[in-house]
């Protein structure tokens, strides 16, 4: 039980270091991780956790997709996204609703970033829905929690922590790992069905608020749009698609002419390659080209450090934990006792979504992920949860959940502030897009629902 202790220490100066003192998440894990190696008696192998967390190749992946998510947000890119998608589907019932939905969780599976990605999409999608009738307290739920779907779908950065997570189980269980193109293909498979109910959410509350289209003075042309924009729209293409080569080809094709080493380690430079290719392709389509200067981008990208240290470093101090975690038996201590509990199925499923809906509110997705994800993962599958899709489903019920669930919800406070709605309000309407996350993640874990690539 001595371990469960370090558990109670670590949330607690987490707890205290970033919601009472107000203190960046960044430095509340870093204060966490000092407190255990004093309390651990640990100190000695300080160097050796710290070499652990930056020593993990999938960390310098998710430098990459969040370096990628600052050239196409600054070379303006995205934007041209969201105006198509809104000249396509704004002219509808609550258009601007299902317009912050799908160019919110796009742009969110590119930075990551929830509270970013509210700031940069919600600027334009939260006064369109307010024009059409939404309430405000609903425009700025609708994009937040649209924001959030970017942690659970690929390529966001948060991803790779559950790819590791899978990697160190299944090597615990001696069973064959996936490629990055068979995960990112569960993961998309997922997704889809989040996707889908907060679309069906949006209708909803369109019918009971009586929403009513945009304006057509608003809408921006499909045509004009459309000419100055398509180029962006290969850029899922890009993407997307060594993803699904790399599912689809690696056992024949790739294997017969690099060799089976020569395939996995292909399918491992996945990750960092696209980025760069993906950042390429920004470059050459950018219609200001004055703006992609070795001396602009350099300078992007240094005003850009701001945005991408903390998340960083969140994952770095996260691994730290996590290795010292490892030493001292925290999780498999957490996943004994839990055990002991002897739930079913069902009783796992709503245990462990429970766990992570409370430790949200004040540990960060990413933390949870690489301090917990393994154990998780194996208590699922004891209990008959595929456990590739356990391991798919972290980014959600840890990264998603984290970020809708006050107080840790940063998304809901920046939607709030464009939206200008009353705490309140806002507050109990996103109790209802809550409620539906955890139903959909019981639901989805219990295979209840179909999913693509399993």
């Amino acid at each position: 039980m001595e371990s469960l202790l370090y558990l109670g220490i670590m949330l607690a100066v987490i707890c205290v270091w970033f919601l009472v003192l107000k203190r960046p998440v960044y430095e509340a894990v870093l204060l966490a991780f000092l407190v255990l190696l004093t309390v651990t008696g640990t100190w000695s192998n300080v160097l050796v956790y710290i070499d652990e967390g930056l020593s993990t190749s999938l960390l310098y992946s998710m430098v990459a997709f969040v370096a990628m998510s600052i050239l196409l947000t600054k070379t303006k890119i995205v934007d041209s996204c969201i105006a198509i998608i809104l000249s396509l589907i704004g002219r509808i019932r609550g258009g601007a609703g299902y317009t912050a939905v799908v160019a919110s969780a796009f742009m969110g599976a590119l930075s990551g970033s929830g509270p970013g990605n509210v700031m940069a999409t919600g600027t334009l999608t939260i006064p369109a829905m307010k024009r059409s009738g939404f309430p405000a307290e609903l425009a700025a739920n609708i994009e937040s929690n649209a924001s959030y779907m970017g942690n659970m779908i690929p390529p966001s950065s948060n991803i790779v922590a559950a790819m590791a997570a899978f990697t160190a189980y299944a090597a615990g269980a001696g069973i064959a790992d996936v490629s990055q193109g068979q995960f990112w293909i569960v993961l998309w498979g997922i997704s889809a069905w989040f996707v889908a109910q907060r679309l069906i959410m949006v209708w909803a509350f369109c019918k009971h608020y009586k929403v009513k289209p945009m304006s057509k003075d608003e809408l921006p042309n499909l045509k004009e749009t459309f000419k100055a924009g398509w180029q962006a729209l290969l850029l899922p293409v890009i993407i997307l698609l060594p993803f699904i080569l790399d599912a689809v080809f690696a056992d024949t094709f790739f294997v017969t002419r690099l060799g089976a080493d020569g395939a996995k380690y292909l399918s491992k430079s996945v990750l960092l390659f696209v980025a760069g290719i993906s950042a390429l392709y920004a470059c050459l389509i950018a219609k200001d080209k004055s703006a992609i200067t070795p001396h602009k981008i350099a300078t992007m990208f240094a005003n850009g450090v701001k945005s991408i240290a903390p998340a960083i470093g969140v994952c770095v101090f996260g691994y730290m934990i996590g290795a010292m975690f490892e030493d001292l038996g925290v999780a498999e201590t957490m996943g004994a006792l839990m055990s002991t509990w002897n739930f079913g199925k069902f009783g796992m499923v709503l245990a462990i979504c429970a766990i992570t809906c409370v430790l949200g509110m004040v540990v960060p997705g990413s933390s949870q992920v690489v301090i917990f994800g393994p154990v998780f993962i194996t208590l699922l599958a004891n209990v008959g949860v595929n456990p590739l899709l356990a391991a798919a489903m972290l980014p959600c019920i840890c990264g998603v959940m984290c970020g809708i669930t006050p107080p840790l919800g940063l998304g809901m406070y920046a939607g709030m502030t464009i939206a200008e709605s009353d705490f309140g309000k806002t507050f109990k309407n996103n109790l209802w897009w809550v409620a539906a996350q955890f139903i959909m993640q019981v639901a989805v874990l219990m295979g209840w629902l179909p999913i693509f690539g399993l």
